[in-house]
């Protein structure tokens, strides 16, 4: 990924690295230095008692450490993983290491050139995901490990054969973070499985460091427009909770988010009504869906016409590098650069403040 070695270097010019790697705002993992191995907890806020899962990261052949029997046993550096989801390859371009896919799920929304070329090529090999999940092909890959992300729905469940006789599972919780850098700072799980960590640390402490400073910048403004996200699908209309990562950016940008006040990060099932109650003189929509005109969210709905923000064509959506297919590399590479997403953001809600800022990820509807 160009951008990272671009941050890298301006902060380390400027001193802004600080050297301590511990978690400043991941919630969802704890990384353990002990004396023969790393200890990963990862925690499922989803999952009740299945809470924890636990790994005894052991570098090459050291012998492993007498460990509890529901901590499972990682040879690290890993060198083959298949990614059932997109999500990962965002983690794994940042610290080069894109080498270490075997395969991936979802292969139709990947939008990483290095990735759909090692397809292309064969040498990256893609398989079903979802319903169509073959335990078989995975099986003959062979993989390391099998990154997935964790859920509380039986029906998201693997196969038993693959939970039987498979790689081992491993089911990740970044999505679950309520704050951008929370998510951006799970680059240093992936990189403790690939023996990365020093470049991990660097990378995720100039991202954040440059976040805090954007942040910064919005704290003293006095007009800060009210904002409203989402659109309806098949009825319903689910704004993002107030604690989510989506509320904390608008925060960050300098904006009013018009349901900062519901607790929790799940989203909030709404009909147009109530949406058009609180937010019908809302300055500015982001995420209607996967529209990427005025004219096509209309045509879903009429109605939307009423919102104060599609009159003023004040209407975005983080889709300016989306492919034909669906895919979208905000959940890739934006991952890890949320960063570029608040500097988006504060120059739609705050032209003046990033004059010369170049939106990367998010454009206006047409």
């Amino acid at each position: 990924m160009r951008m990272i070695p671009e941050l890298l270097a301006g902060l380390l010019f400027a001193g802004l690295l600080p050297a301590e790697a511990g978690n400043r705002y991941a919630e969802n993992f704890v990384l353990e230095q002990k004396q023969s191995h790393q200890l990963l907890t990862i925690h499922n806020p989803l999952a009740g008692n299945r809470a924890e899962q636990r790994f005894a990261l052991v570098s090459g052949e050291d012998s492993p450490p007498d460990l509890p029997t529901d901590c499972i046993l990682l040879r690290v550096p890993l060198q083959r993983m298949l990614a059932l989801e997109t999500v990962p390859l965002g983690y794994l371009d940042a610290l080069d290491s894109l080498d270490a896919l075997a395969g991936v799920g979802s292969a139709r929304y990947i939008t990483n050139p290095q990735v759909k070329a090692a397809l292309e090529e064969e040498s990256i090999q893609a398989v079903p995901s979802g319903p169509g999940l073959d335990a078989e092909t995975i099986l003959l890959l062979q993989p390391d490990l099998l990154l997935t992300s964790a859920s509380n729905d039986p029906a998201s469940d693997l196969p038993e054969a693959l939970r039987r006789n498979g790689p081992t599972v491993f089911a990740t919780t970044g999505y679950l973070e309520p704050h951008p850098l929370g998510r951006a700072e799970w680059l240093r799980v992936f990189a403790a499985l690939l023996g990365k960590s020093d470049q991990a640390n660097q990378i995720f402490n100039a991202v954040a460091d440059r976040y805090e400073k954007l942040a910064a910048s919005t704290n003293s403004l006095a007009d800060r427009p009210s904002v409203f996200c989402q659109a309806p699908f098949a009825g319903v209309w689910h704004v993002p909770g107030g604690n989510s990562h989506t509320a904390q950016l608008i925060a960050d940008a300098g904006g009013v988010y018009l349901w900062a006040d519901h607790p929790g990060s799940a989203g909030i099932p709404l009909d147009l009504e109530r949406v058009f109650l609180r937010a019908a003189q809302a300055d500015v929509w982001l995420h209607p869906g996967v529209h990427r005109s005025l004219k096509a969210l209309l045509a879903a709905d009429p109605r939307l016409q009423r919102f104060h923000a599609v009159q003023t064509r004040q209407v975005y959506n983080n889709t300016r590098k989306a492919n034909p297919q669906g895919g979208n590399p905000i959940h890739e590479e934006a991952l890890v650069r949320p960063d570029i997403l608040l500097a988006d953001l504060i120059h739609i809600l705050h032209p003046d403040c990033l004059p010369e800022h170049e939106p990367v990820y998010y454009e206006r509807l047409p």
